[in-house]
């Protein structure tokens, strides 16, 4: 289910560096949802982190040559760097038990060579309703019918995905 033209390499990069450097993330959000075959669009990649303080997260950064800009009074917690544009962070989720208890049963994609936990789709559901925010409530039919249609077909709805997950660096020609 993943798209071979998802992710650019300076992007994978990063999240290659991020698993060497043990740091425990996953993805979630529209991304996860995407990833695990719902119909939908998203303009980035929402990353969940366990430690947001974990030295790794920085040598990551470093390595493609990017930062972490710390909360300021309302400003969240944001990346900065071509390599990591297309990422957010996302501080805390709505809805859903703990970070390692979330990561535990969370389903893994294959990314360009690189394995990412991603939420599952009943999680997603589940926080989005937690949320209960216009666009979240908007793509919950989409989310449902996904999940409903992999336990039909006798997949766990895992996210077990093939491809590449590569895309072509921004401005490139096609």
């Amino acid at each position: 289910m993943a798209d071979t033209t998802l992710l650019s390499d300076e992007e994978l990069e990063f999240l290659r560096q991020l698993r060497r450097n043990d740091v425990q993330f996953m993805i979630v959000g529209s991304a996860a949802a995407a990833l695990q075959g719902v119909p939908v669009v998203t303009q980035d990649i929402d990353l969940w982190f366990e430690d947001l303080d974990d030295p790794g997260i920085l040598a990551a950064l470093k390595a493609v040559g990017a930062t972490l800009v710390r909360p300021t009074g309302e400003n969240p917690p944001f990346f900065a760097g071509p390599a990591v544009g297309l990422f957010d962070i996302v501080p805390e989720m709505h809805g859903l038990e703990s970070f390692p208890n979330e990561k535990g049963s969370a389903p893994v994609v294959d990314l360009g060579g690189v394995q990412v936990s991603v939420l599952g789709l009943d999680r997603i559901i589940r926080s989005k309703r937690a949320l209960g925010r216009v666009k979240d409530m908007a793509v919950l039919p989409a989310l449902r019918a996904t999940l409903a249609t992999l336990k039909t077909l006798g997949a766990s709805g895992n996210g077990q995905t093939r491809g590449t997950g590569r895309r072509k660096t921004r401005g490139s020609k096609p």
